[in-house]
């Protein structure tokens, strides 16, 4: 048993330290996502390593277990913000859902191999989001979702047959809207502004990077750089701004942080709960990848995780809340970016700009 436990350890201590060396090979940069589930396997650890052993275990035992402690106290730090007994970043907003300063959206990855369009067109019509942003579609979904137009009839599509389409379906006007391929011609990106039923105009970034994977990227320079660009272009204007969509990123990441400290975006699941995405046909294996970020201009009226729709992420609702006098308040607690931070962004853009495609 103390093998085992030596074992489990050994991995958790391992996938705890590869990501504090900033380099972005795929096989080091996964360990970023799973911390919950590292934390997990070094209590275990921990469990078997307390068992009886002879007299050499006994003799090693307390620094053996000391390291696997402070390494669980270290993945625990960093999981810490995205539980209910953190402080909230995103302030609860105390007006009515059908508040006209109010905007809804509804995140969905729907997984483009997969063929029942029903159970993703139940949740939209249950939640009534003014906005519904589709990825992972190609012409098929885009033929399945045409439909919305009756309700949603300000839109904006790329649908490809890569996993990367994207389809946008707004009730609200779009006062401009573009698709950009910040770094690949074949992965789009959203970029607009919107009008709330208050009058109040909005930005909108809608982005779904590669992630670093084998058989999509085998670095995550360029999900890095797509994410610091959209930041870098969010510091040129200071109204209301909205980001979203399947980042490929967890929001403890390094670069998220970063990217985050850049645009000066709140993250509204900090205090409220993890509400992991994907993956979701693994209970045990689930951590958020779909994401909405927010400028200090909004507060949240609601957030939630939907039902499952056949896809390997769940989609991802929030109804955000347009209330300028909370600026102040949550202004303080934006992190923002020094000239660390803003080096760090400039060399990541660099590297992406003269990597390979994969």
């Amino acid at each position: 048993m103390h093998g085992l436990g030596l074992l489990l350890g050994g991995a958790g201590i391992l996938a705890t330290l590869l990501p504090l060396l900033r380099q972005t090979a795929w096989w080091i940069r996964v360990c970023d996502f799973p911390r919950l589930q590292i934390v997990a396997g070094l209590l275990l650890s921990l469990l078997l390593l307390a068992l009886p052993g002879h007299r050499l275990w006994l003799a090693h035992a307390p620094v053996v277990l000391g390291m696997l402690g402070l390494t669980v106290v270290y993945q625990a730090s960093r999981i810490w913000p995205y539980t209910t007994w953190h402080r909230k970043q995103v302030q609860d907003s105390q007006r009515r859902p059908d508040d006209p300063n109010h905007i809804s959206l509804l995140v969905t990855n729907v997984l483009m191999y997969n063929r029942d369009a029903s159970r993703c067109l139940g949740v939209i019509r249950e939640k009534q989001p003014d906005i519904v942003l589709a990825v992972e579609t190609d012409e098929w979904w885009l033929s399945q979702l045409q439909g919305l137009t009756k309700d949603y009839p300000h839109t904006c599509h790329a649908p490809l047959p890569n996993t990367y389409g994207m389809l946008v379906f707004s009730r609200l006007p779009l006062l401009t809207k573009e698709i950009q391929f910040i770094l690949d011609p074949g992965i789009p990106s959203f970029h607009g502004r919107v009008r709330l039923p208050s009058g109040v105009e909005a930005n909108l970034h809608f982005v779904h990077p590669k992630p670093p994977a084998p058989s999509e990227s085998k670095t995550s320079t360029r999900r890095d750089a797509e994410l610091l660009l959209v930041g870098r272009a969010i510091q040129v204007h200071d109204g209301p701004t909205i980001v979203a969509g399947d980042l490929n990123d967890v929001a403890w990441s390094h670069t998220s942080e970063l990217f985050r400290r850049l645009a000066r975006l709140l993250d509204p699941r900090v205090g409220r709960g993890l509400l992991p995405t994907f993956h979701a046909d693994y209970k045990l294996l689930r951590w958020p990848l779909d994401h909405v970020f927010h400028s200090a201009h909004f507060r949240l009226q609601h957030i939630e995780r939907l039902p499952y729709i056949g896809s390997d992420h769940f989609p991802i609702f929030i109804r955000l809340s347009y209330e300028p006098q909370g600026w102040q308040s949550q202004e303080a607690e934006l992190e923002a970016a020094d000239a660390e931070d803003r080096l760090e962004a400039r060399e990541k853009i660099h590297d992406a700009a003269v990597e390979e495609p994969a």
